[in-house]
């Protein structure tokens, strides 16, 4: 599984992987769960809102845990929550750094 991920990963960043396809064993709540399931639905070089995440996950009105649910991931780039943004289309938070975030979606926009 190492070594599936280390490929997966590499070919992620030179732009030739565009979904995962190692198998996920996820640790957490049930909605932290729901929620990182939703984001693996996400297509590749495509933004969701925390609004539309929340509404996904069945409740409209969750978007702060939404994001708290993101910042609790531990397979980022892999569970795509960097694809994740606010509503009125700015980055919003992303745990390893809005510049990291931004670098994410634009390296997927021009490998689309």
């Amino acid at each position: 599984i190492i070594q599936n991920t280390k490929k997966e990963l590499n070919d992620y960043f030179m732009g030739k992987l565009k979904k995962f396809n190692i198998p996920l064993y996820l640790t957490g709540t049930v909605f932290q769960k729901n929620t990182w399931n939703k984001l693996l639905l996400i297509p590749y070089a495509e933004t969701k809102s925390y609004y539309e995440q929340a509404m996904a996950v069945g409740n409209e009105r969750a978007y702060r845990p939404v994001a708290n649910a993101n910042a609790s991931n531990t397979l980022a780039i892999i569970i795509p929550c960097h694809r994740v943004i606010n509503k009125n289309h700015k980055l919003g938070g992303y745990a390893s750094g809005l510049n990291r975030k931004k670098w994410l979606l634009e390296h997927e926009l021009k490998n689309k």
